[in-house]
C-alpha cells in the first residue's frame, strides 16, 4: 500500500486569496487542519501547539511540550522517524510519518501499550528561516481497532486449535475404539467414515466401503430391514435397533442408529455390535458365573503350570489392573506370594491335600502396591486337564496389629519376621536395631523422668549423641530441656 503524499502544488490562481488571508484567519486555519498543531523553529523545538480534541490534549498533557525537542516528546522508536520527517520538510513531497508520544508518568497506564498516543503526522516549511508546521492526526481510535482486530486474530487462533485437538480426541477414539462404528449421511444413506473396527466387521477396506450405500455393508435380504432401520431413527425418539447380517459371510450383528447434527447436516451414527455365534449357557451356568463375578473375594483360575485362565473383578481390583486381558495368560506368581517361596508352598500342599485354607501371603499390584491376602486353594481334574481354583480375599487386622499413631514407629519383632522373603536381610537387621535402640532410649527416659543428661549418662551416650538418636526417632519434644 503506497503512503498517501501531501499534494503541496498550491492553489491554480496563485493563491491571491490566501496571501490575503489575516493572521488570526491563517492560525484558525491552520489549527483546524488536524487534531494537533505544531510550530517548530528551525532546530525542530516547539514553539506553539494548537489542539483541536480536547480529550488528546489532557491525555497527552501537550502543554509540557512548548520549548522542548519534537524528538523528546515521542518514543525512541519513533525518534528516527521525527528526523526524517523535519528533513524532508523542505522538499516538495513530505510524507505522513506515524508516531508515538509518551504520556506523563501520572497519567501513564499499567499497559504498556496505553502508555503511548499513536499521531500522525507531515511537516512543510513555513519560512525563510526554516521554521515549520507538523500537522497531526490522532490515530487512537485506528490503534483501538487495530488491537481489537489483532484480539479477533488470536481468539480465532485459540479456537482453531481447540477445533483441532478436539478433532484429534475425536480421530484417536474413533479409531481406537473396539466398537464397529460408522457414520452415515442421513440425506444420501451413503458411509461417510468408517472405524478400523467396522471395516474388520464388514470384511472391507476403507477405500472401498466410504461413499457406498450404508445398505452395501449388509446381505441382499437385509438390506430393506436397514433401510427401514435408518427411516426410523429419524422418527424415534430413542435410537432404533435390529438384528441383521452384515459382510459377505453375513455375520449376525445388532445394528443401532443414533443421529447428530453436523454442519447444518443430519448424519447418523451406526453402531454394529457382533452377536455370539455359540449357544447361551444354561441358567444355572449364568447364574453361577454372575455370583463369581459378583462375590467381595478375588478368584482366580489356572491350569496346572499356575497360567491365569479367568479372574473376576475382585482380583482386577487388588492386581490393580484396568481389564481382565492385563492378567489373562499371565504366570500367577506376577500377582501373588512372595518370588520363590510362597507358591511352591502353595503347590506342594495342593498335591499332597488337594486343598488349602487360609494360606497367609501378599498380593502385588501393576502400580506397585502390596496387600496382605489369605488364600484358599483347590485342584481338580476336568476333560483330562489339571486346573487350580484359589479364593483370594485380604487379611483382617487384629488391633494388637494396628499401626501406631506415630508414623515414624519401628516394627514389632512379629513384624520383623514376616519381612523374611520380601526384603534383604540387612534392611531387617537395620530395622531390627533401630527397633532395640529406640525401646532403650525410651526406657532410660522414662527411668529419668525425661532428664536427657541423666538419661545420656545411663546409657553410655554424650548429650550430643543422644539428642541426634531422639531426632533420628521423633522421642520427646526438643524444644524443652528438663535437666
Amino acid at each position: 500500500m503506497r503512503t498517501p503524499q501531501a499534494d503541496l502544488r498550491g492553489f491554480r490562481r496563485g493563491g491571491a486569496l490566501v496571501d490575503s488571508l489575516e493572521a488570526g484567519a491563517a492560525s484558525r486555519l491552520l489549527a483546524a487542519a488536524g487534531d494537533i498543531t505544531l510550530l517548530l523553529d528551525c532546530e525542530g523545538v516547539i514553539r506553539d501547539i494548537a489542539v483541536g480534541a480536547e480529550d488528546l490534549a489532557e491525555s497527552a498533557r501537550v502543554d509540557s511540550w512548548l520549548d522542548r525537542p519534537l524528538a523528546d516528546t515521542v518514543t525512541t522508536d519513533s525518534r528516527g522517524k521525527i528526523a526524517e520527517m523535519l528533513a524532508e520538510a523542505g522538499s516538495g513531497a513530505p510524507r505522513w510519518r506515524q508516531v508515538n508520544h509518551m504520556l506523563q508518568p501520572d497519567a501513564a497506564s499499567a499497559d504498556p501499550a496505553r502508555r503511548q498516543v499513536p499521531v500522525r503526522y507531515f511537516a512543510i516549511s513555513a519560512g525563510a528561516g526554516g521554521e515549520m508546521v507538523a500537522i497531526g492526526r490522532d490515530m487512537r481510535a485506528e490503534a483501538r481497532l487495530q488491537q481489537r482486530l489483532l484480539a479477533a486474530q488470536q481468539s480465532m487462533e485459540r479456537d482453531y486449535m481447540r477445533l483441532r485437538q478436539a478433532e484429534a480426541r475425536y480421530r484417536l477414539l474413533f479409531d481406537v475404539s473396539r466398537e464397529a462404528v460408522l457414520i452415515v449421511d442421513m440425506v444420501s444413506r451413503r458411509i461417510t467414515d468408517a472405524n478400523p473396527s467396522a471395516l474388520a466387521l464388514v470384511g472391507g477396506r476403507e477405500a472401498t466401503i466410504v461413499g457406498q450405500p450404508l445398505a452395501a455393508v449388509f446381505v441382499p435380504d437385509d438390506r430393506p430391514a436397514a433401510l427401514a432401520l435408518m427411516g426410523a431413527a429419524g422418527q424415534a425418539a430413542e435410537a432404533p435397533e435390529a438384528e441383521l447380517r452384515v459382510g459377505p459371510e453375513g455375520r449376525p450383528v445388532r445394528v443401532a442408529v443414533s443421529l447428530f447434527r453436523h454442519d447444518g447436516a443430519m448424519h447418523g451414527l451406526v453402531c454394529l455390535s457382533p452377536q455370539a455365534a455359540a449357544p447361551e449357557p444354561c441358567g444355572d451356568q449364568t447364574a453361577l458365573l454372575a455370583v463369581v463375578e459378583r462375590i467381595p473375594d478375588a478368584f482366580v483360575l489356572t491350569d496346572a503350570s499356575l497360567r491365569i485362565l479367568s479372574v473376576n473383578g475382585a482380583f482386577l481390583d487388588l492386581a490393580e489392573a484396568a481389564a481382565a486381558e492385563q492378567v489373562i495368560g499371565q504366570p500367577l506368581d506376577s500377582w501373588l506370594g512372595r518370588p520363590g517361596i510362597d507358591l511352591n508352598l502353595l503347590l506342594t500342599q495342593l498335591r499332597e491335600h488337594g486343598s488349602v485354607r487360609n494360606f497367609a501371603t501378599l498380593l502385588r499390584g501393576r502400580l506397585g502396591a502390596e496387600e496382605d491376602v489369605e488364600v484358599s486353594a483347590v485342584a481338580v481334574e476336568s476333560g483330562g486337564q489339571s486346573y487350580h481354583g484359589f479364593t483370594i480375599r485380604r487379611r483382617a487386622r487384629s488391633l494388637l496389629e494396628a499401626p501406631a499413631e506415630d508414623a515414624a514407629m519401628p516394627r514389632s519383632v512379629e513384624q520383623l519376621t514376616e519381612l523374611v522373603g520380601r526384603v534383604s536381610l540387612k534392611e531387617i537387621v537395620r530395622e531390627s536395631t533401630d527397633l532395640i535402640e529406640r525401646l532403650c532410649i525410651e526406657a532410660a527416659l522414662n527411668f529419668t523422668s525425661n532428664n536427657r543428661a541423666s538419661a545420656a549418662e545411663m546409657l553410655g551416650l554424650s548429650r550430643q549423641s543422644l539428642y541426634s538418636k531422639l531426632r533420628r526417632h521423633g522421642l520427646g519434644n526438643l524444644a524443652v530441656d528438663f535437666d
